[in-house]
């Protein structure tokens, strides 16, 4: 449907802005899952396969989905930046995520990842070359040092970082730049269309990655664990993306992108009761800390872009 659409223009405001916001959260609420259920395939299968093996399944049925809607194939310099997507969401995230929930509590990933929404906004104003008030980098510096700072109390003291926290902020910078690259991208080639060309994009390395693995630790998995598997490639590497861009779509995007801060709220009290992880003062203070620096940091640039 075109942007001049009668349709369009006579829907009502108030019931777009619900739907965009019911989409969004549907979108929010599938990803809320992926790092409880990352620590439950984890019980089983290698982290290799499972950050890899999970983009081949999303890849399947995102080819099944570009073939069925005859898209168009993107050109060279739209591969090129498709590749930077893939990069950060399909790969970069996925593997690191997998590495370090080996041995960090999935609580204590949700609020290290929480500072992903402060991370993309900074990521897309040097991208785009915005300028933000100073306000805008205040709150992003922050929570920095908010994330930082817990991350560092949980394992003792301040400055003790564990090799799990540097593989959770490698998560984050790469999500944040696949976030940021895909979101100017899908201007061009559409939402779900950027995910699914960075996912067939990757697919021969994922392969290869997930066929290296196998071979160095065979398969022996529970059921359980390959539903959680299972889960990860086809819900939050896929159709996960669906519901979420579809409510950006919908919008208003401003008001809409803000339902990510949920995302570690939601992320702890799946820790909590699917993995019976205890919430100690630290978790709920340090997730309260990022998210409020997060949320501040998103609607001071917001506010200036859109006011």
């Amino acid at each position: 449907m075109i942007n001049d659409s009668s349709a369009i223009l006579l829907r009502s405001p108030a019931l777009s802005t619900r739907a965009g916001l019911g989409w969004g959260l549907v979108g929010i609420t599938a990803f809320s899952f992926t790092v409880p259920f990352t620590r439950v395939a984890l019980g089983g299968l290698d982290p290799v396969f499972i950050g890899a093996g999970r983009a081949i399944v999303a890849a399947a049925l995102a080819t099944v989905a570009l073939a069925l809607t005859r898209q168009s194939l993107p050109n060279l310099v739209q591969c090129a930046r498709l590749a930077v997507v893939a990069a950060g969401v399909v790969a970069g995230f996925p593997l690191l995520t997998s590495f370090a929930l080996q041995t960090a509590p999935a609580s204590h990933g949700a609020v290290v990842i929480g500072l992903l929404p402060a991370a993309t906004a900074v990521t897309v104003v040097l991208r785009t070359k915005e300028h933000p008030p100073r306000s805008f980098w205040l709150f992003a510096a922050l929570g920095a040092v908010a994330a930082i700072a817990f991350a560092s109390l949980q394992n003792g003291g301040f400055g003790r970082l564990h090799w799990s926290d540097l593989l959770l902020f490698g998560a984050v910078l790469a999500a944040a730049i696949g976030y940021a690259e895909g979101g100017l991208l899908a201007r061009e080639l559409g939402s779900w269309q950027t995910v699914s060309w960075a996912l067939v994009l990757a697919a021969p390395l994922m392969i290869a990655l997930t066929i290296g693995s196998v071979a160095q630790h065979p398969l022996s998995a529970t059921p359980v664990e390959w539903l959680a598997f299972a889960y990860l490639g086809g819900v939050s590497m896929f159709l996960g993306f669906f519901a979420w861009y579809r409510g950006l779509a919908i919008g208003p995007m401003a008001q809409v992108s803000q339902v990510q801060l949920a995302q570690p709220v939601l992320t702890i009290t799946w820790a909590a009761l699917i993995l019976n992880e205890p919430l100690g003062w630290t978790t709920i203070l340090g997730g309260l800390a990022v998210v409020a620096c997060a949320a501040l940091a998103v609607r001071t640039r917001l506010s200036r872009k859109d006011p």
